[in-house]
C-alpha cells in the first residue's frame, strides 16, 4: 500500500520519517511531501492546494492512504492572513478529501483543539461537543473538518493539542532557551491543556495504519499525552527536567499578555474513544517530555 505524508518537514511530519524508519518489517511504502525540499531527506514536492497536482500525484504513485501534517499553523499571523490560512486549512484538507473518495482511500487530517475557545467547559472534551473557535486558525481548522466530513470519504480526524518535538519551533524549545537565559518569566496559568509529544502521535498513527485498525472506524478523534497542565505548570516542568534553576517562573493571568487571538482557556481532551477504538496506550505528558528534552541535550 503507498502512503503519502504531506507537510512531512514539519514536526509531525518528521517524526513520521523517524518511526517509519525505524519499522522492522512493512509491506507499505511512505512518501512523503512537502512543498520545499529539506536537508538530508528525500522530499516529493507537492502543492495540497492544487488540486491538479494532487490528482496527478495520487494516481501516478498509487495512492491508497493520504496523513495529511500539512497547516497553517502560525495563530497569531492567520488574525491577518485569512486567505492563506483558509486555502491551507481548509481547501487543501477538502481537495484531499475530493481526491481519496474518487480514488477510494483514506484521509487522515491533523486537526487541533483551536476548535474550542468560547466554550467553558471544565470536563475534558469529548468529540461530540460543540467547539466554537475565536480565532482564524481554529475557525479555518473547524471549516476544514467540515468539508472533509460532507466530502463522502473515508476519514480519520485527529485533533491534537500543544505540540512539539525536537524539530522546528514549539513551546518547549521556547521555553528551554528562555529558562536558560532569563533571570524570571512570567508564564500564564489560566489555560489549561494537555501536551503532545510528536513523536507519540506519529506512533499512534503508523499503528492504526500499519495493523488497518482504520477499516470501518471513520470519525473524528482526540489525542493529547495523559495528564493536565497550564502552560504554566508546563515551563515549570520543563525548567526542571532540563535543570534551568536559575529562571524565576512565576505564574500570571493571559490578561497580562494581550493578543490579537483569546485561546482556549480548557482544552483537555477526553481521549477514551481513541484508546478503546484502536487499542492505544497514550504516555504521560511528564514521561514524554522527558524523553524529549533528553533526546534534545543528547545532541547538543
Amino acid at each position: 500500500m503507498n502512503i503519502l505524508v504531506t507537510g512531512a518537514n514539519g514536526q509531525l511530519g518528521n517524526e513520521l520519517r523517524n518511526i517509519v524508519g525505524s519499522l522492522p518489517q512493512s509491506d507499505n511504502h511512505y512518501i512523503f511531501s512537502d512543498v520545499i525540499q529539506a536537508d538530508g531527506v528525500d522530499t516529493f514536492l507537492l502543492d495540497i492546494t492544487d488540486e491538479e497536482a494532487i490528482r496527478l500525484a495520487v494516481e501516478s504513485l498509487k495512492i491508497e492512504v493520504i496523513i495529511n501534517c500539512a497547516a497553517y499553523t502560525n495563530v497569531d499571523a492567520a488574525e491577518d492572513n485569512y486567505e492563506t490560512a483558509y486555502r491551507l486549512n481548509a481547501q487543501a484538507p477538502e481537495l484531499l478529501a475530493e481526491q481519496m473518495r474518487k480514488s477510494g482511500g483514506l484521509l487522515i487530517h491533523i486537526s487541533t483543539d483551536y476548535v474550542y475557545g468560547k466554550e467553558t467547559y471544565n470536563t475534558p472534551c469529548r468529540e461530540d461537543m460543540v467547539g466554537t473557535p475565536t480565532g482564524v486558525y481554529g475557525e479555518t481548522k473547524l471549516a476544514g473538518e467540515k468539508k472533509i466530513l460532507s466530502s463522502g470519504c473515508s476519514y480519520i480526524i485527529i485533533r491534537t493539542a500543544w505540540l512539539y518535538s525536537e524539530y522546528g519551533k514549539n513551546f518547549v524549545k521556547t521555553m528551554l532557551s528562555l529558562t536558560a537565559t532569563k533571570p524570571e518569566l512570567k508564564v500564564v496559568y489560566d489555560q489549561v491543556g494537555t501536551p503532545t509529544y510528536a513523536l507519540d502521535l506519529a506512533r499512534a498513527i503508523v499503528e492504526i495504519v500499519e495493523k488497518k485498525k482504520y477499516v470501518g472506524n471513520s470519525g473524528i478523534y482526540h489525542y493529547s499525552n495523559e495528564g493536565v497542565c497550564s502552560w504554566y505548570d508546563f515551563t515549570k516542568t520543563i525548567a526542571r527536567l532540563a535543570a534551568h534553576t536559575a529562571c524565576d517562573i512565576q505564574p500570571c493571568l493571559s490578561s497580562e499578555f494581550p493578543s490579537k487571538v483569546h485561546r482556549p482557556h480548557y482544552s483537555v481532551f477526553d481521549k477514551s474513544k481513541i484508546k478503546h477504538t484502536f487499542n492505544l496506550s497514550i504516555p504521560y505528558w511528564v514521561d514524554s517530555l522527558r524523553v524529549c528534552i533528553s533526546n534534545m541535550q543528547s545532541k547538543c
